[in-house]
């Protein structure tokens, strides 16, 4: 079989990355008691009704999730798994307040990641970047909090984002977190349009002033939107698999992407948290392109906007996308 496309990754919660077999085995070190009684009967578990159903058991797996060492095995097991979905360049969600709750401190957390991604690019031949998600159905005051006990670590974060559930949490609650953030030097990214209706995504470009949206797949529903996010190439980093198994859409047969592409959007495809949804990177891009028909030239722009996309500096996203243009399907 050809290799995977190389592509990034810009749409991936580190703590949605968690297998069976690993939260097993991070339990079992950390002496925590799953209610699950084997891996599969845990596997079969990840089966959702809607997005609070999948976040439910999101929280509930992270109970194993403690020290440095675990955060760095978490990563590290990602980073692997990522390289043979011809991931290149990962930008890496990771939620503090839901660790910070449970009592780990967001130091434990940020210097268990860095240890993994430090070691990437030799280990894994994936570069990173790293992004403080602020969770929507907290408080703005919590975010803040959190945006001020991170201040120690912003020289190992790119950028600030904002998920969990979007319905009756708008981005503009964040308004003010978001303008610190700016104010610090870091990029800004947001989920919306997912969940949500488009007027979160108008919300998330001219409250949050974000440099991306997440998701953002029912920007569709409103023609004013569409040709914003047009003229200006906003990335959309949308995650296909995810979309089918929160039922945004019924059938992958259905997934609004090639109308996005059409519309002239940047569109990105992404795994979201796959071991939940059943597939990384290039499980995606295969799902899409078996799906919706997708020829090889089309999958080669999806591939060229996630580097485009990307907080990479210019040489290096020069440099990958170099190596897409020469992939041979």
């Amino acid at each position: 079989m050809a290799a995977p496309i190389p592509k990034a990754e810009l749409h991936l919660h580190i703590e949605g990355t968690l297998e069976p077999e690993l939260a097993f085995a991070l339990a079992e070190r950390n002496g925590v008691a799953l209610p699950f009684a084997s891996q599969d009967e845990l596997r079969a578990a990840y089966s959702f009704q809607d997005l609070q159903s999948f976040l439910d058991l999101y929280y509930a797996l992270m109970t194993v999730l403690r020290t440095e060492d675990d955060f760095a095995d978490l990563a590290d097991a990602y980073l692997a798994r990522a390289r043979e979905q011809g991931v290149r360049h990962a930008e890496i969600f990771f939620d503090p307040q839901a660790h910070t709750a449970r009592g780990v401190p967001l130091g434990t957390v940020v210097r268990g990641l860095a240890r993994a991604l430090d070691a990437a690019p030799e280990k894994h031949g994936v570069t990173t970047r790293l992004i403080m998600c602020f969770l929507r159905d907290e408080s703005a005051d919590s975010a803040l909090r959190t945006f001020e006990d991170a201040r120690p670590h912003l020289d190992r974060i790119t950028a600030v984002g904002l998920d969990s559930a979007e319905v009756g949490n708008p981005p503009a609650k964040f308004r003010e977190v978001f303008e610190l953030a700016r104010a610090a030097g870091l990029k800004c990214v947001a989920h919306a349009g997912e969940e949500g209706p488009p007027a979160g995504v108008w919300e998330a470009l001219d409250v949050l002033g974000v440099d991306r949206v997440d998701h953002g797949v029912r920007s569709l529903e409103d023609p004013g939107l569409v040709a914003r996010l047009a003229a200006d190439q906003v990335p959309l980093t949308v995650c296909p698999l995810s979309n089918l198994r929160l039922r945004v859409v019924d059938r992958l047969a259905d997934h609004p992407l090639p109308a996005m592409l059409e519309a002239g959007l940047m569109v990105t495809v992404n795994s979201d948290d796959p071991s939940y949804f059943g597939g990384y990177a290039e499980d995606n891009f295969t799902a899409v392109r078996e799906a919706l028909g997708l020829d090889e030239e089309t999958l080669r722009t999806l591939a060229r906007n996630s580097f485009r996309a990307s907080f990479l500096d210019e040489t290096t996203r020069e440099a990958y996308l170099k190596e897409v243009d020469a992939h041979v399907f």
